[in-house]
């Protein structure tokens, strides 16, 4: 089976490739782009679309290599020894699998999501490199080697917050996922609102690729921003544009605040217009 567009998800033909090209060569996928542009859902849909099991790790600034693989509880150990509890004659009680260690025991290949690695450490890449490539580890407690019963399809998302080491993307195919183009983006449109009036639709669109085209905005709106906004308009029954023009040098966007996410950017936009009062974007 190979993956591509699903219900719920447009799949550009060039991420279909690399999402099959990955699984081809038993790499992981290192997927970067935009914030909001569907990095995290791709490696739900892999998993929906090859029917696999899908497994979740999520990396926070204090998540370490070392979780992914096991963690040993000797204080809960220790605990238990001054009780006099029996479990502490096997120190296999208090090892607790990891994601990878999840994926690697599992009978049946599974999808391994491993989301937004640039949040950890710089070394976090370094330290996962042979186990992702050799799809094995060693547990010093338990003194054995664990080996992936089938090799999962390691999905990694980067927001690109940290550069990711040259020797850790040397072992991944990389896709960078660039930001949809109007055409792709009424078939992403159609999938969450399908049957969505058409003039709202062009109008929502125009507001939205003007406003990603202001120079210097620090959070340009993204695909996911521009979906809550044409929630908001539909349940609003409200246009997106004001006498059919996309004139945001007059009117800030109506529910602005699905799309404008800090104060610099309403600032911006205020002073543009107070400067260029005259200019129209179409």
């Amino acid at each position: 089976m190979q993956f591509q567009s699903t219900q719920n998800y447009i799949a550009t033909e060039e991420l279909a490739v690399a999402v099959n090209a990955a699984i081809l060569l038993e790499k992981p996928l290192v997927i970067k782009g935009e914030p909001g542009t569907g990095k995290t859902m791709l490696a739900f849909e892999v998993a929906k679309s090859l029917n696999k099991k899908m497994l979740t790790w999520y990396i926070k600034s204090t998540t370490t290599a070392q979780q992914g693989l096991y963690e040993y509880d000797a204080v809960s150990r220790l605990r238990d020894s001054q009780f006099g509890d029996n479990n502490v004659k096997d120190i296999a009680n208090y090892i607790k699998p990891g994601k990878l260690w999840q994926a690697f025991d599992d009978d049946e290949q599974v999808v391994l999501l491993i989301d937004e690695i640039d949040k950890a450490d710089i070394e976090f890449p370094n330290d996962l490199l042979l186990e992702l490539d050799k799809m094995e580890f060693y547990v010093y407690e338990l003194q054995k080697t664990i080996k992936a019963k089938k090799r999962p399809i390691v999905i990694i998302t980067s927001n690109n917050e940290k550069e990711l080491p040259d020797a850790f993307l040397r072992r991944c195919f990389f896709h960078y996922i660039r930001f949809p183009e109007k055409s792709t983006m009424q078939q992403i449109i159609d999938v969450h609102y399908p049957g969505l009036d058409e003039k709202l639709m062009e109008d929502a669109m125009k507001v939205f690729y003007a406003l990603r085209e202001v120079n210097g905005l620090k959070k340009k709106p993204s695909t996911s921003e521009l979906l809550d906004w044409i929630k908001l308009l539909k349940i609003g029954k409200i246009n997106a544009l004001d006498a059919n023009e996309a004139d945001l040098l007059k009117n800030m966007p109506p529910y602005s605040g699905a799309l404008l996410k800090n104060e610099q950017d309403y600032e911006l936009l205020n002073r543009i217009k107070k400067t260029f009062q005259q200019r129209r974007f179409y």
